[in-house]
């Protein structure tokens, strides 16, 4: 019912009548009076005038399954929301609910995560209500071996939503690192359940450093957030809904298809390190080659020295800027 007065709230330019929002839903006054208030509490900014009634005049930036779903425009990505104030990790949350039977599309949203992954092991810095950390799970009827890809769809559609939302220049260091001025604003980590040739279900994990300020010491120098970068705060449901219309329309596009030929010129425009030489990093052993975009398959081109190609694969290696991050 939150949601519903939200929503009311938030799609009218004048004020909404108690009695109005308690016949649209049926429910009383006295209950329409107390989701306000809960409202209220949540930072949400609401007038209330005799004889008018009630009127929005400021969100609060929180990622409540409320705020998200009253201003969500996808079809089915992120229409369901379990929201945690704090939890270890989305990906595990959603593992679970996956293994409940949970549909396709299911968002787990948490405002803060004691135990957020990375890849390769890696810790990932959660604060509390300052970034973007959430999960969603797929239930594709695709071969295990293209799962890879769609972390390539979620990188354009964290990129595109990121420039929309904040008019930054965003770019992507392959195959899904959202960066930003040079900087990592944004991980993702996709997980998946399969057996030989059928995917149960597939997890990605999206962690967006949106308003944070301070990094520990030894990350400093390589992360960074839309907010350091933009001088100003964003609202933090706004870029996960404008993600879920992005990721909706290029994953639908490539579960028709079956590969990713009609987004890579899209993607090769934020590819930050086409065109340059880089560090291909495998089992401890550097060599350096030069980044020329990615295939239909979303893996990464190079060149070598003497003109002959090579073909990266995102699972085996490390990429880096021959002087750094990028």
């Amino acid at each position: 019912m939150k949601t519903k007065i939200l929503s009311l709230l938030r799609n009218s330019n004048t004020y909404v009548s108690g009695e109005m929002i308690s016949k649209e839903f049926g429910v009383s006054r006295t209950a329409v009076w107390k989701y306000i208030n809960q409202l209220r509490e949540e930072g949400y900014q609401i007038e209330s005038v005799t004889r008018k009634g009630y009127r929005l005049i400021e969100s609060a930036d929180r990622v409540t399954a409320s705020e998200i779903l009253s201003q969500n425009r996808a079809k089915w990505i992120g229409q369901e929301i379990e929201y945690f104030e704090v939890t270890d990790s989305t990906n595990l949350r959603i593992r679970d609910f996956a293994e409940a039977g949970r549909a396709d599309g299911l968002l787990a949203v948490a405002e803060q995560q004691t135990g957020g992954k990375g890849r390769r092991g890696r810790s990932w810095e959660s604060p509390s209500r300052t970034g973007i950390w959430m999960s969603m799970l797929l239930r594709p009827k695709i071969e295990p071996q293209k799962a890879s890809m769609i972390t390539i769809v979620s990188a354009l559609a964290v990129a595109k939503s990121i420039e929309k939302i904040s008019g930054l220049e965003t770019k992507i260091k392959w195959p899904n690192d959202i960066v930003i001025n040079g900087k990592k604003v944004c991980g993702i980590l996709t997980e998946m359940s399969a057996e030989m040739e059928e995917v149960h279900y597939i997890i990605v994990g999206i962690g967006i450093n949106a308003n944070t300020q301070e990094f520990a010491e030894e990350i400093d120098y390589m992360a960074t957030s839309i907010a350091r970068e933009s001088g100003k705060k964003i609202k933090r449901a706004a870029l996960i809904t404008e993600f879920c219309s992005q990721f909706e329309q290029y994953y639908e596009t490539f579960l028709s298809t079956g590969d990713l030929a009609f987004m890579k010129e899209d993607y090769e425009d934020y590819l930050i390190n086409i065109g340059k030489e880089v560090k291909i990093i495998k089992n401890q052993q550097e060599r350096v080659r030069r980044a020329l975009g990615i295939n239909e398959l979303g893996e990464l081109i190079v060149e070598r020295a003497d003109g002959t190609k090579e073909i990266i694969l995102s699972g085996e290696v490390s990429v880096r800027g021959l002087y750094g991050y990028v």
